[in-house]
């Protein structure tokens, strides 16, 4: 069994996209990086995406993450946003595929859960959060940034949970549909 494993995670957008980088030794988690893609400037959104993939791309050849962890686009009023965020969302997540990372999709409020234990979390209260506990020394002025990180942070925390929609009998079964997890 892997020991080590660098994740990367991304907070897709098409004004910002936020991304962080953790490694995992044993059980603990190292801060690698956090950064932001500024796509503000461009006013042709087919060159936005463009460059989140481009970007989700020279992050994964150049940190070799072994898994990415993606927020999802949140539900809002606004359809033509939810689309240009799921397009965000889909360009990073078939960079990734297309160097064959596995891909784990969270919801925002699974990340802030995951994070401060509120799913109502503020961006700010999941900033601090990550920088006490990743001992960051000074918070970016966007955080699009942490709520990258807080994703790939999430998936550390959610590591070798029981997937949704298994179902188990008893103690038996459980064993039995889990046993290569339970011999790592």
């Amino acid at each position: 069994m892997k020991t080590e494993k660098i994740i990367l995670g991304i907070d897709p957008g098409t004004t910002i996209m936020g991304f962080g980088l953790i490694k995992v030794v044993g059980k603990k988690m190292q801060f690698l990086q956090l950064n932001e893609l500024q796509l503000q400037k461009y006013s042709d959104h087919y060159i936005k995406l463009k460059l989140i993939f481009e970007r989700t791309i020279e992050l994964i050849d150049t940190y070799h993450p072994d898994e990415i962890a993606i927020e999802a686009p949140f539900f809002g009023k606004n359809v033509q946003s939810m689309l240009k965020l799921g397009r965000a969302q889909g360009v990073a997540m078939a960079a990734g595929l297309s160097r064959e990372v596995p891909i784990t999709e969270y919801a925002p409020k699974k990340i802030k859960m995951a994070i401060t234990g509120n799913g109502n979390a503020s961006k700010e209260q999941v900033a601090k959060m990550l920088q006490s506990l990743l001992g960051i020394k000074t918070l970016p002025k966007n955080l699009d940034a942490t709520d990258g990180l807080a994703a790939a942070v999430c998936h550390f925390y959610n590591a070798g949970r029981v997937e949704v929609g298994k179902s188990y009998s008893g103690w038996a079964s459980f064993v039995k549909q889990n046993e290569k997890r339970i011999k790592k």
